[in-house]
């Protein structure tokens, strides 16, 4: 292309005054009738176009060609119907037309994968981020179109007054069908947290454009379990309730009736996740003398947020007698009654430390506690020197339910506890800091009660390897039995202490059954990394696990020890919904990715979502069921699309190669010729 340019010798504003004076110059002399006037014009004109310095440019141009991109749609809605081939199919003949075009470099963005993959956000399909990615780094000079291949349920359109990030027209296929209908179960209100033993309450509501009015029958389970069916009015909300019966995670699934003819089951069901928790532990601890770890006892209880306490100490025997007035004793009369009869269900952990048979608990009352224990409740015994007398309470009804006898012996010698074998993988032991097997950095003990054979699970080990700690299940309670009452000197820092606040805490607690604390449990969550499925046993050998996807597809995953009795392993899942895991005893399920996910939400094709940004942009909306619609090349400022057609702007982009500049007015042409000129001017003027 060629053309003139200027590159004026002083700058444009002298310039134009010069021009100026010269105009004021000639024009007096017009106006006197001067001779010479036309040669002096001639010569003022050539002086200041010599100023001016025009020269001839020549570029070389090299024209850039123009970029339409098509996004295609693989969001989870697009496994459905057989959208998926479709749009491939599209694709395919959408291509071969575009190369037929001239200067057109087509690019292909595929988005919406990630949906059911386990970083799906439950934020829908979001086709615009990822075109705005792509064209990131592209001159919007070169964009000649955009053509979006999808059902048309997209979430991330761009408001009116938000920038887009792309140019030219939106040309929207979509590869659904017309008037599709579905059923949908949506979950309007349900709670994160509820009281174990207390009901939740969901509300729901089903959506059928097709069968507003009718009712719709809803199935619910509970951790994989049924539980009830019931109907629901489509169209209506409907508050159900659920029962929350165990500490922890509560998941339970509502799944309505399909209907034939619905475009998906996939939206049928629906994943509410409910974290039991429990009220404030109830604990009764009865100290059968002041010692110096009754404190201890105390102290650890009352810091426990979780818990509350009530404490007594018998002070005062029955066998004590003296002179004392009955009226004159200040000390609190201990409530047999009240809190071994009337209360005894309401308290979930009863702690004896250092008791012994002193007439003050009749046996009516300890037999009373043991069918506590079997019953579900739960028995801590802190043993001191009186259970090795003939005043033990294994001489008492507790003796069916605890799980060491006492041997008469009591060790009085300095030993370090020790966690067993099978200690160091029960989570009330396992992974202690400081013990190292024989090697155990923790403060010696200096008292330990001698049991024979111990009924459950020998946690810890004393003098000569005797069971120090020993926890067992009696029916539905559990019990346990702390063979020393020298636990005080760890929180004395004797020796520098030992973990006794950690194991005292996780030891009452799995008493009181903490989910947390289970020795043989599955679990499964779902995070950012993928399902993490985690097996605690008391056994060394882990079997494989059965993973089941929400389509029903199961997979066997191997896990791998870790220490502590916890086996892992993590799986990368390709689809959204509820996931089952089981060991063949017991079964854990998951959520993967929002429970409620928008692309589930409303599956049908649509243009509704998009004609609006299409329209603003000069785009057009087809049916692939219609029939792929053909592409022309459009000017920037024509109509870009109509009935049975689709544009893409030509915008004939170019980069320049080369440049050739020639001067018009070399100076020394222009100097000849100014005094030439003038010398014609005065001689004309001279006649």
């Amino acid at each position: 292309m060629t053309s003139i340019a200027f590159a004026p010798l002083f700058d444009w504003i002298l310039l134009a005054a010069a021009g100026g004076l010269a105009l004021a110059v000639l024009a007096a002399c017009a106006l006197t009738r001067a001779r010479g006037l036309g040669w002096r014009t001639l010569a003022l004109a050539a002086l200041w176009l010599a100023l001016a310095n025009p020269s001839l440019v020549e570029e070389e141009r090299e024209a850039i060609p123009d970029l339409v991109t098509i996004v295609v749609d693989e969001s989870d809605s697009q496994k459905i119907d057989g959208r998926r081939a479709r749009s491939e199919e599209a694709l395919e003949k959408l291509t071969a037309s575009l190369e037929k075009l001239d200067d057109l470099d087509i690019r292909i963005v595929r988005a919406g994968a990630e949906q059911g993959a386990v970083a799906g956000s439950g934020e829908g399909t979001r086709l615009f981020e990822a075109l705005g990615r792509s064209l990131s780094s592209t001159s919007r000079r070169r964009m000649a179109g955009t053509v979006l291949l999808t059902d048309g349920q997209v979430h991330d359109v761009p408001g009116a007054e938000d920038a887009l990030p792309f140019a030219g027209p939106l040309h929207v296929l979509l590869n659904g069908r017309r008037g599709e209908h579905d059923r949908i179960l949506f979950v309007d209100k349900a709670p994160s947290y509820g009281l174990v033993g207390s009901k939740a309450q969901i509300e729901i509501r089903v959506e059928d454009a097709a069968a507003a009015g009718g009712l719709a029958r809803i199935a619910i389970a509970r951790d994989g379990k049924p539980v009830r069916r019931l109907d629901a009015t489509i169209g209506a909300a409907r508050t159900i309730e659920v029962e929350i019966d165990r500490a922890g995670s509560n998941i339970f699934e509502l799944e309505v009736d399909s209907r034939p003819g619905e475009l998906t089951g996939a939206n049928n069901r629906n994943v509410v996740e409910i974290s039991g928790v429990r009220e404030r532990l109830r604990v009764l601890l009865v100290s059968g003398e002041p010692h110096p770890g009754g404190r201890v006892w105390r102290n650890f209880l009352k810091a426990d947020p979780s818990v509350d306490l009530v404490h007594f100490t018998i002070l005062r025997p029955p066998e004590k007698l003296d002179a004392t007035p009955v009226r004159e004793l200040s000390l609190i009369a201990f409530p047999i009654r009240e809190l071994f009869e009337v209360k005894l269900e309401d308290f979930d952990l009863i702690i004896f430390d250092r008791y012994r048979r002193r007439g003050v608990l009749p046996s009516i009352y300890l037999d009373n506690i043991a069918r506590f224990v079997e019953g579900g409740g739960a028995v801590l015994e802190v043993a001191g020197p009186g259970f090795a007398s003939a005043l033990s309470l294994y001489q008492t009804p507790l003796g069916a339910i605890l799980p060491g006898a006492p041997t008469g012996h009591v060790f009085e010698r300095g030993f370090k506890p020790l966690v067993s074998d099978i200690g160091e993988r029960h989570p009330v032991t396992a992974d202690l800091f400081g013990a190292a097997g024989t090697r155990s950095r923790w403060g010696r003990w200096f008292r330990q009660v001698e049991v024979g054979a111990a009924r459950g699970t020998t946690l810890m080990l004393g003098a000569d390897e005797r069971p120090l700690l020993i926890v067992d299940r009696v029916g539905e309670g559990r019990v346990a039995q702390l063979l020393s009452d020298h636990i005080w000197l760890w929180a004395r820092g004797f020796e520098t202490g030992g973990p006794h606040s950690e194991i005292l805490r996780r030891l009452s607690h799995w008493l009181m059954k903490e989910p947390d604390l289970e020795e043989i449990d599955l679990r499964v969550a779902a995070g950012r990394g993928g399902l993490t499925i985690t097996r605690r046993s008391l056994e060394r050998d882990h079997p494989p696990v059965e993973v089941t996807a929400p389509s029903g597809a199961t997979t066997a995953v191997e896990l791998a020890e870790e220490g502590g009795g916890r086996a892992r392993a993590t799986l990368l899942p390709d689809e959204m919904g509820l996931y089952r895991v089981s060991d063949g005893e017991r079964t854990a399920l998951a959520a993967v990715a929002s429970p409620n996910p928008v692309e589930f939400a409303d599956m049908r094709g649509t243009a509704d979502r998009l004609a609006g940004i299409a329209a603003r942009t000069g785009g057009g909306i087809a049916w692939l069921a219609d029939g792929l619609p053909s592409f022309r090349r459009v000017r920037p400022d024509r109509l870009a699309s109509g009935t049975g057609w689709m544009g893409l702007v030509a915008n004939r982009d170019y980069r320049v190669t080369s440049i050739t500049e020639v001067p018009l007015l070399p100076p020394l042409a222009v100097l000849l010729l100014g005094v030439g000129v003038l010398m014609l001017a005065w001689r004309r003027e001279g006649r």
